[in-house]
């Protein structure tokens, strides 16, 4: 690295700026910012040093003529050949020339004055390699006539943009003499060659934007601490960086308490049934799906007996597909006995239509069905068998999984296409965030919540007032409980495998 680079690592991006400012003034250049384990890393140099490099840069000998068939700029490799070919006059050192460009385009991370000039030579020698014999016939290899006129530096010349970047390269993909070569005339190699190059620009446009946006986001919080602690409370009750980089980010300056305002927007955007008539109330063919072991069993029977006492046993119709669970339709056959209610066994389609023709007078119909976890092929075969135009599907959530199971089972189970879900377990669950935290995502609609193992007294309606209060008032233990600089960690990560699934929200 030249003496007019340095580098500056801080705790804080604005801890490093400080630094950078400290040593080398408010015009200083600012070459890149990244993570560090110390926290930000900041590359920068003197205002001056940009004119020393481009001075170098272009330092090579002038009063001899340009080589035959060399047009436009000469690339700053090979400026740099020319002059380390040359011979030294007798007496004199060299000065490392060449030494000193490349490190400083190494060091300074592919910078504005060295990243065009270093993919256009790597794609002029791939070009040269791929065209073989017909190299022998071509004139030494020059910069595209295409190539970009030389700028006077400006005082301070920020990092080029993934964008930008791949804008000015692309005039390097024309021909060796700056004429446009036709894609589908270049051999396949060279084809495949210059794909494979655009694909890593593209690639390194996300990342820089991704990236970039991390930061960005981490300085917000910095400087305004209102959003800062909105965003820690929400992390600590369980909700998604997702859902709460959105809620971070509408936070209005007007807001007198953030955590009130983030509840309304909450339960605004949470969706429930509790404005509408009950479902025992409403009647029809309900079937409960889900994983294994989230309580379904035991929620058909609170919504059986919620029912039975308000219409009787004699309009109600049972029905078990859970042929798979060693005692399963026992446990079902017992709840129906103390109702007073048969239950009936289906084990395929056909023999399910069969039933719900024969039970077609009852007031309600619900189906227990078999668990199943959501990656099982059987889960497909399951949803098909409950396709008739009459059943009615509620998936049951456990409320106290992870945030992710819980995004697979609404996916796997297709949430989407049911009538509602239900949240079982809301007394096992230490945060109830991921659950609503999901449901609002996915824009689905709570129909009932179960908290308990009594029958039916542990079948309730909630308001989303309720809910959300409830999960915002979880405690976190000390262990599990974020500080400052883990939240900056978590929102500085990049996403994998593309931007989360956080919808829209009514703010």
């Amino acid at each position: 690295m030249t003496p007019h680079v340095k580098r500056f690592t801080a705790r804080t991006s604005r801890e490093a700026f400080a630094l950078v400012r400290q040593a080398f003034g408010d015009d200083a250049v600012v070459l890149s910012t990244k993570p560090a384990p110390e926290g930000v890393e900041v590359l920068a140099m003197a205002p001056d040093a940009m004119a020393h490099i481009e001075q170098v840069a272009t330092d090579a000998p002038r009063g001899a003529a340009a080589p035959a068939g060399r047009t436009g700029r000469e690339s700053l490799t090979a400026r740099v050949e020319r002059q380390n070919a040359q011979p030294a006059p007798a007496g004199t050192r060299r000065a490392p020339v060449a030494e000193d460009v490349n490190q400083d385009v190494e060091q300074m991370a592919m910078s504005t004055l060295s990243f065009q000039d270093y993919v256009r030579e790597r794609m002029l020698k791939r070009r040269q390699a791929a065209l073989g014999g017909a190299d022998e016939q071509m004139p030494a290899m020059a910069a595209p006539a295409t190539a970009p006129r030389a700028e006077p530096a400006p005082a301070r010349r920020p990092m080029p943009r993934a964008a930008d970047t791949e804008r000015d390269i692309a005039p390097s993909f024309a021909g060796l003499h700056g004429a446009p070569v036709a894609l589908d005339d270049m051999p396949a190699g060279s084809r495949r060659e210059q794909q494979d190059m655009m694909n890593e620009l593209r690639s390194m446009k996300g990342l820089i934007e991704e990236r970039f946006g991390a930061l960005a986001f981490m300085e917000k919080l910095q400087r305004q601490p209102r959003q800062a602690q909105l965003a820690q409370k929400l992390l600590d009750a369980g909700f998604s960086p997702g859902l709460i980089r959105k809620l971070v980010e509408a936070l209005p300056a007007t807001a007198a308490d953030e955590m009130v305002w983030a509840h309304s927007v909450l339960e605004r955007n949470l969706h429930t049934a509790d404005h509408e008539p009950a479902l025992e109330e409403q009647g029809g063919v309900f079937a409960l799906v889900g994983s294994t072991g989230v309580g379904k069993t035991t929620s058909t029977a609170k919504l059986a007996a919620a029912f039975a006492t308000q219409y009787g046993a004699s309009n109600l119709g049972l029905i078990t597909l859970d042929a798979y669970r060693v005692g399963a339709q026992e446990q079902l056959r017992t709840y129906g006995r103390i109702l007073g209610v048969p239950v009936h066994t289906a084990h395929d389609r056909a023999s399910l239509e069969d039933l719900l023709e024969l039970l077609s007078g009852k007031k309600m119909v619900l189906i227990d069905t078999a668990g199943m976890a959501q990656r099982d092929t059987r889960t497909r075969e399951l949803l098909e068998m409950l396709s008739h135009r009459s059943i009615q599907r509620l998936l049951v959530i456990d409320a106290a999984a992870q945030g992710e199971t819980i995004d697979e089972v609404i996916s796997s189970w297709r949430a989407s296409t049911c009538r509602g879900v239900i949240l079982s377990k809301i007394d096992e669950a230490v945060k109830l965030a991921p659950a609503l935290d999901a449901v609002i995502r996915h824009k689905l609609k709570i129909v009932g919540v179960a908290n308990g193992q009594r029958v039916p007294e542990d079948w309730h309606r909630l308001s989303a007032n309720a809910l959300v209060q409830r999960a915002v008032r979880a405690t976190t233990s000390p262990t599990w409980r974020m500080d400052n600089d883990d939240v900056q960690l978590v929102f500085s990560a990049p996403p994998r495998g593309g931007r989360a699934h956080t919808g829209s929200l009514h703010i």
